[in-house]
């Protein structure tokens, strides 16, 4: 029991710790680099690289003798986890070229802040970090792990609109997102690049072409997008029972898990 105190204890101190340290410094650390390099994509990297000290601190406290690119679940086959992604969004790319015009006015830093950049390292600090440790360092099931991650991730996504009803659009649209990214995460083996391309590739598709001004959508951008959602899941599924190789995610991992997940 004791040792279960002190884990979570450690957990919750160091993600509040992070919390705040953004909450009030990243957009501070974020205009000091500006300046100084005359970047704004730069300056965003590294916001967020100094952000994720309190995150990387805690996780070696937690655990000293693992490597921190296990902790992060980044040593995992790059290759592989871009191909699922690529392969899955097709519906998204073919289907937004055909209904959606590209969009000409695009400026590239900000294109490579709100793709390559925001799907990194926000699946570090909610899939990997929030969701990933509970899910794979203790007997938190699926649901139990992903509830608290997915709430905060939905709630970051709240400042693209001030309407009610697109609010709500919004957060329900971000906080299933972050559902499903877990699950491609968990379901690729704990690989989080399949997670951080898919993120990447379905903010890139969305940003190039004039699908809608916020996550909620429309009609077309929406239908493609679940196609490609279901075309992932569909992959994953097929790969894994053609492999024989068990799932993450089942009926008795929902909640509470017999065993500790081995990362």
């Amino acid at each position: 029991m004791s040792k279960n105190i002190r884990f979570f204890s450690i957990f919750i101190l160091g993600f509040t710790i992070y919390y705040f340290f953004d909450l009030f410094c990243f957009k501070s650390i974020q205009q000091f680099s500006k300046e100084l390099f005359h970047s704004k994509a730069i300056a965003h990297i590294i916001a967020y690289l100094v952000s994720l000290v309190p995150l990387v601190i805690t996780l070696k406290i937690l655990f000293p003798k693992k490597d921190i690119l296990n902790l992060f679940s980044l040593d995992r086959p790059i290759i592989k986890g871009f191909v699922l992604a690529f392969l899955g969004t097709l519906p998204m790319l073919i289907g937004y070229f055909i209904h959606f015009k590209i969009n000409i006015t695009i400026n590239t830093e900000s294109l490579f802040i709100n793709t390559i950049s925001s799907a990194f390292f926000e699946e570090i600090i909610f899939r990997a970090f929030l969701i990933g440790t509970l899910f794979r360092f203790t007997k938190l099931g699926f649901l139990s792990s992903v509830v608290l991650g997915s709430l905060l991730f939905a709630q970051v996504h709240l400042y693209q609109s001030q309407k009610t009803k697109e609010l709500i659009e919004i957060f329900a649209i971000t906080f299933l997102g972050s559902v499903f990214f877990a699950w491609v995460y968990f379901e690729q083996n704990f690989n989080l690049w399949g997670a951080i391309f898919l993120h990447a590739l379905m903010n890139l598709y969305w940003e190039i072409f004039n699908v809608s001004e916020n996550v909620s959508g429309n009609l077309h951008g929406n239908l493609f997008k679940f196609l490609s959602l279901f075309l992932i899941i569909g992959i994953i599924i097929y790969h894994r029972r053609k492999n024989k190789i068990h799932f993450q995610i089942t009926w008795k991992s929902l909640f509470i898990k017999s065993t500790e997940a081995q990362s």
